[in-house]
């Protein structure tokens, strides 16, 4: 039996967090990938070639994740997503304040490091009210909102509710028997879509969705696979080294954002330390600043006036409380929860869609009536 050394694995899952995340600043600044951006393009020119960018990420990170599953590598049951209470009020309205902030803001919680990293001090406020706010959701006075009147509403489900282990409940087989149809399926139905237009069969949509997936699924891997173990030393309990959530983790950037500040605050403390998601958000932050220095477009940027700072800092309130509320934000659960084929991830996902939806509706509507 291997001497477990839980510093070493600590410092293993946090190191290669930063750099997994510091390759998606680097990927998502150079292709511009961007789920607001995204909806975006669809809802007012008709253009999905992001949003193909993005579904060819979802189905990389469905389809590596199911491969890891299938190789006995990692048991996404041991995430925050896949349990048999279903909290839908949060996932539906938090998904839906957090669509309608990241319109507010110019963008969600990691395009807001990408966007800080070229120099974008809206950005940097943003990100400071949002990690605030999203501390007051997690443990402070609106955690108390949270947990006693909003995560109260939900539904228990017959069993986890990952879609292969609800389906394997209902036709009566086993999980691993539905598994590899259920998710390979999806997968290849949605990689389907995306290369069934040509301009997604080359450049920056094949190298963004297949390379951002694929850190999605590194992640699973990093903190699931090489950070677990059985049995730790110190309390002879399986343990899962350097997430936040005392769980395996991959990549999100609501709750991390507000677990760097606080480390930041209380540094002297020795019970506060790096962690993958910590580590991910100063990834992210210097990748996307590495691209900026690389191809010149750092530009120092700033408010325009007074409603635009209003804009941005309501986007940031609403971003740091639906984030935590739905349990992610579009990377979080857009990728890193849809990956595990969470139903509770799919409804945040089309939550945060719609609520995308929303703002730019408001924000149309705001134009023509000050024209």
């Amino acid at each position: 039996m291997t001497e477990v050394n839980p510093a070493a694995l600590s410092s293993m899952v946090v190191w290669g967090g930063f750099l997994l995340s510091l390759l998606l600043g680097l990927v998502a600044a150079k292709t511009n990938f961007c789920t607001m951006g995204a909806v975006s393009d669809v809802l007012n020119m008709g253009d999905w070639t992001r949003m193909r960018m993005w579904l060819l990420a979802i189905a990389i990170a469905i389809l590596g994740t199911a491969a890891l599953q299938i190789a006995g590598w990692i048991d996404v049951s041991k995430s925050i997503y896949t349990g048999s209470n279903l909290l839908w009020l949060s996932h539906v309205l938090g998904g839906l304040l957090f669509g309608i902030g990241m319109v507010l803001a110019s963008g969600c919680g990691s395009k807001t490091l990408i966007r800080l990293g070229g120099g974008n001090l809206k950005s940097l406020v943003v990100m400071l009210v949002m990690a605030v706010v999203a501390y007051m959701s997690l443990r402070g006075v609106l955690g108390v909102l949270r947990v006693n009147w909003i995560d109260t509403v939900a539904l228990t489900l017959p069993s986890a509710q990952d879609l292969p282990s609800l389906a394997a409940s209902l036709l009566g087989m086993q999980r691993s028997q539905v598994l590899p149809w259920l998710g390979g399926g999806i997968a290849l139905l949605l990689m389907a879509f995306v290369f069934a237009d040509a301009q997604a069969r080359s450049g920056d949509v094949v190298i963004g969705g297949v390379v951002i997936g694929l850190i999605i699924v590194a992640g699973w891997v990093l903190s699931g696979y090489l950070g677990h173990v059985l049995e730790d030393p110190s309390t002879l309990e399986e343990k899962f080294y350097a997430t936040n959530s005392g769980r395996m983790e991959s990549m999100s950037f609501v709750a991390p954002q507000a677990y760097l500040l606080e480390l930041l605050m209380l540094w002297s403390d020795k019970s506060r330390v790096m962690t993958l998601g910590i580590a991910s958000v100063l990834g992210m932050y210097c990748g996307a600043l590495l691209w900026a220095l690389f191809s010149g477009s750092f530009r120092v940027e700033s408010f325009n006036g007074s409603e635009d700072m209003l804009n941005h800092l309501l986007g940031a309130v609403l971003m740091g409380f639906g984030g935590v509320l739905a349990l992610g934000c579009t990377v979080g659960q857009g990728l890193s929860g849809i990956s595990t084929l969470a139903l509770g991830s799919l409804l945040s996902l089309l939550a945060i869609i719609a609520g995308a939806v929303l703002g730019m509706r408001y924000q149309v509507w705001r134009i023509e009536s000050a024209g």
